[in-house]
């Protein structure tokens, strides 16, 4: 069996060092063949030096490295498509994340679980860190029914065939253990050790939060509407169309009772509501044509990566 570390790297050339030994001897005691994959995401320090040195003088480093910072989501995409392993173990390179937890994520994922993210139980981070991840969490766990209390936690273990079905852009790095339920892997989480932020600086502060909102959007509509957009659209379409016909149909009887409309704004208001909701319901219908005709073409209704089994 072999396991692949994938360590996304942004300018963390003050533990980069200190961290591969850490993490290299706690795979070497795991009994198991590994590898490492490291992926810079176009660092402006010296990491990629760094991690040249390293991968001379150990057999088991690859290094990917981006020209320009394309965000974690795609580095973790990139790593999950070069990895080889039948486990793949993902972790930032700060040391918050302790590498001595790998053992116990894959003890928890022999009991047939496809995902174990883990749970930074006492988090050792800022306060205003702490609070919106909370927000963040509560929020996942109530709308989406996957309950977990650390989503974004960076260690966490796949199976192979988890990690190849995720294609991250985006901030959909946030939303992993979320994306893995919907497509029907088993997903847990385990409390696992966090450190204190020895090196460097997060690359994420409280305005976050703001980033995150405009990807939950992304993560209902991929997860719920991806296939029948028409759901979606037509759902607020109609929504839109019937308020806006309501309005109407009370300036029609505000008509019969011999008052003035027509230079109302409330006319006009609800003009445009039911203009509106047709056009979102006959940009679902579009979709629909659109997604229904790919498909046949493509001879494919079905992505193999959502399949539990197929036979050769």
């Amino acid at each position: 069996m072999l396991i692949s570390a994938v360590v996304p790297v942004y300018n963390e050339e003050e533990s980069l060092e200190k961290f591969y030994p850490v993490l290299a001897s706690n795979l070497f005691k795991l009994d198991k063949d590994y590898e490492v994959v490291f992926v810079d995401d176009g660092s402006t320090d010296s990491s990629f030096n760094i991690l040249k040195k390293l991968e001379a003088k150990d057999k088991h480093i690859r290094i990917y490295s981006f020209r320009k910072n394309h965000g974690k989501a795609e580095a973790l995409t990139l790593g999950f498509k070069m990895a080889k392993g039948d486990y793949v173990v993902t972790l930032d390179a700060d040391l918050q994340d302790r590498p001595e937890e790998i053992k116990k994520l894959l003890d928890k994922s022999k009991e047939g679980f496809d995902l174990v993210s883990g749970w930074r139980k006492d988090r050792k981070d800022a306060l205003k860190t702490r609070l919106s991840s909370k927000l963040f969490n509560f929020v996942m766990s109530s709308f989406w029914g996957v309950h977990l209390h650390d989503y974004n936690c960076g260690l966490k273990l796949y199976t192979k065939e988890t990690a190849k079905s995720l294609n991250l852009y985006g901030g959909m790095h946030r939303f992993i253990p979320l994306l893995a339920a919907e497509r029907g892997f088993e997903v847990t989480e385990i409390p696992v050790a966090h450190e204190k932020r020895l090196y460097g600086k997060s690359k994420y502060g409280f305005s976050k939060i703001f980033r995150d909102v405009p990807d939950m959007f992304t993560i209902l509509f991929l997860s719920r509407y991806a296939k029948r957009p028409l759901h979606f659209f037509g759902a607020v379409g109609g929504i839109t169309s019937l308020i806006g016909f309501f309005v109407l149909i009370y300036l029609t009887i505000l008509h019969f009772q011999g008052k003035t409309i027509g230079d109302r704004p409330l006319l006009t208001f609800g003009i445009l509501l039911v203009i509106a909701g047709l056009q979102l319901f006959f940009t679902g219908f579009l979709a629909d044509l659109i997604l229904h005709i790919s498909e046949k073409n493509n001879g494919e209704v079905v992505n193999r990566d959502e399949l539990r089994y197929a036979s050769s």
